[in-house]
């Protein structure tokens, strides 16, 4: 269809326009690749649809945009609303259609699960349900909520939580580990439970998990008994108080159901192009958690998002007696059914105007704009920190806004083991992709000619890359060349750039008084102190320094090690390469232990041995000849 001419395209798209089923349904708009680009979904497809293809004058400027945008539609049939609605979020959820409002991060809520078909099953703490056999138990609110169950299950019953190969660890005899002796696990690692009995609890857990607790109950009482009449009274003693264990929380849950408070309080809160909903939590009376869920929305209505939000979040979380929001949504009836059938009970939507309720809604919208308000001063910081001080650095030296700065920094020691960086800052901020290092092969202890050198390097980098057309990397053109340096280093530099028949921006910056020398002056400029182009400035060239300073120390380091290994008689240089090309740095060697020094590459023992005692002394064991 996306080869068609604009007349054929037309006919074609008016002949499926005309064909839409009055019927509900869930369609797709799709741009001229192929990629869905909005979901939506419909009680009659042919009204719906047809909406985007009629009049612009009433659409909202995302619906122009959307509408300018589609090149095909597909869509699919359902047999009603409720069923239109699971199936738009899964297809939102499936191609993150650009137009849709969305949440930034889908959120997954923790289960607990127990693989009853393992020879020692344990609890553990997954994100999502796969169809494996293992029994699961959730959704929770959050982390916290589930680390609480398993922390209750660990207090009453004795299941491992370790990963160990149960059956392999009873052949090696191993012994148990602490969580044995503070009564939290039964060590089948020890052979000390049978796999019978170690399942008896598995199936206690799971039970409790569901909630099932007069089934344990009653179980735990037979092996009480049992334990009892055996003459086993620690063990029957030690049954007695789990029981006693499971019976306290479940009185606790009782209450809380009997407790009718349970509901989810969302508000909807924008600030200028920002969009979240704030959730408070609420369950057995208290707010048991708050939430904060980023939206990837633009002109849409509250109505619309905050329906969009629903099925999202709900497709996933764990759905309450009673939702309140702060303001209507759109096809509320629908979602009280798509909601209801989630839960497998009554749900409800609450649009509270007064009482408990709203208050508890003003106090979500309160925490969610007070969480805009903080999001939007950190995006100002950052600005000021990036753009804006390149914007005020621009103005302060009469230059165009510098997108990428470049600084370079020498270092050295007396001379030894000289080099250079070059640091980039993309947009104000480091980009250490296009960093680079440099060892300077003739320069000895003179600064200027270090400088020199690296510049020639890096221009005529940049001329040959450009020739073969490259853009990136070494051919990208500078906005600004930062010397860590005043005057002098300046001056090499824009000598440089002469040579090369090049013209970027420079600057040099001294550490002494941080003064900024630029061409043609005589004087520095002094920047403000505390402004963001001077800190901006500062950054960059602290970058430089630490980056230089980093690699001159390795290789100084390297070069220290290298001579210290010469001094070890039987350690040739075949072995001297092969040791400093397996080790990443010279601690590592000088740290490493004579098992460690032979496991690498071209060392034999003999060698390692020498090595280690060289740095450690000569030392008594198997090792000694």
């Amino acid at each position: 269809m996306f080869e068609l001419t604009p007349e054929k395209y037309r006919e074609a798209l008016a002949q499926k326009l005309a064909e839409l089923p009055d019927s509900p349904g869930v369609y797709l708009h799709k741009d001229e690749t192929g990629k869905v680009i909005y979901v939506g979904k419909a009680v009659s497809l042919k009204n719906r649809v047809r909406q985007y293809f009629q009049s612009p004058k009433n659409h909202s400027p995302k619906v122009r945009a959307l509408v300018s945008h589609i090149a095909d539609f597909s869509y699919v049939m359902v047999d009603s609303e409720t069923e239109a609605l699971t199936l738009e979020c899964n297809f939102i959820k499936r191609y993150r259609p650009y137009y849709n409002v969305l949440l930034k991060d889908d959120k997954t809520f923790p289960y607990v699960r127990i693989d009853m078909n393992a020879p020692y099953p344990r609890a553990e703490i997954v994100n999502s349900i796969k169809s494996d056999g293992a029994r699961y138990f959730g959704p929770y609110l959050s982390r916290s909520a589930v680390r609480e169950a398993l922390a209750a299950v660990s207090d009453i019953f004795p299941l491992r939580s370790c990963k160990k190969d149960i059956e392999r660890a009873i052949a090696r005899g191993e012994r148990p580990c602490l969580y044995y002796h503070l009564g939290k696990c039964a060590a089948p690692c020890a052979g000390y439970i049978s796999k019978e009995e170690y399942r008896k609890i598995a199936e206690q857990v799971a039970n409790f998990l569901s909630g099932h607790t007069e089934e344990v109950i009653a179980s735990l009482t037979a092996q009480m008994q049992k334990a009892a009449e055996e003459l086993a009274f620690e063990r029957a003693a030690a049954l007695r108080d789990r029981i006693e264990s499971v019976r306290v929380i479940s009185e606790r849950q009782k209450a809380a159901m009997a407790n009718e408070d349970e509901r989810d309080i969302l508000a909807l809160c924008r600030l200028e192009d920002a969009a979240l909903v704030y959730a408070l939590f609420v369950r057995g009376g208290k707010v048991i958690g708050a939430e904060r869920y980023d939206l990837l929305c633009e002109d849409e209505d509250d109505g619309e998002t905050l329906s969009a939000f629903l099925t999202q979040f709900y497709s996933a979380a764990p759905v309450p007696p009673e939702i309140v929001l702060n303001r209507d949504v759109e096809n509320a009836d629908a979602l009280s059914r798509w909601l209801s059938e989630r839960r497998g009970k009554k749900a409800t939507l609450t649009f509270p105007k007064r009482g408990d309720k709203k208050k508890l809604c003003e106090m979500a919208e309160r925490n969610g704009m007070a969480e805009l308000e903080k999001d939007e001063q950190k995006r100002r910081r950052a600005w000021e920190r990036t753009k804006g001080a390149l914007i005020a650095l621009a103005g302060a030296i009469g230059i165009p806004v510098p997108e990428r700065i470049e600084c370079f920094d020498i270092s050295h020691t007396m001379g030894v083991e000289p080099v250079a960086s070059m640091v980039v800052f993309t947009g104000g901020r480091p980009d250490p992709s296009q960093y680079r290092r440099f060892r300077i092969k003739h320069s000895g202890n003179d600064d200027y000619a270090a400088m020199a050198e690296v510049l020639s390097r890096r221009f005529e980098r940049f001329k040959a890359d450009r020739e073969k057309g490259e853009t990136t990397g070494f051919a990208a053109e500078p906005g600004l060349l930062l010397i860590d340096g005043g005057k002098g280093q300046l001056h090499v530099a824009l000598e440089e750039l002469k040579k090369a028949g090049l013209s970027f921006p420079a600057a040099g910056l001294s550490e002494r008084l941080e003064e900024l020398w630029l061409p043609g002056r005589r004087e520095p400029v002094l920047l403000k102190t505390g402004s963001p182009e001077l800190h901006m400035l500062q950054r960059v060239r602290d970058e430089a320094h630490r980056f230089a300073i980093t690699y001159h120390r390795s290789l100084r380091n390297k070069a220290s090690l290298a001579s210290a290994l010469e001094e070890i008689k039987g350690v040739g240089p075949v072995k001297r390469r092969a040791l400093l090309s397996a080790f990443p740095s010279p601690e590592r060697i000088q740290n490493a232990t004579v098992e460690e020094l032979a496991a690498a590459p071209g060392v034999d023992r003999r060698t390692a041995r020498l090595v280690y005692e060289h740095f450690h002394g000569k030392q008594d064991g198997g090792d000694a000849e």
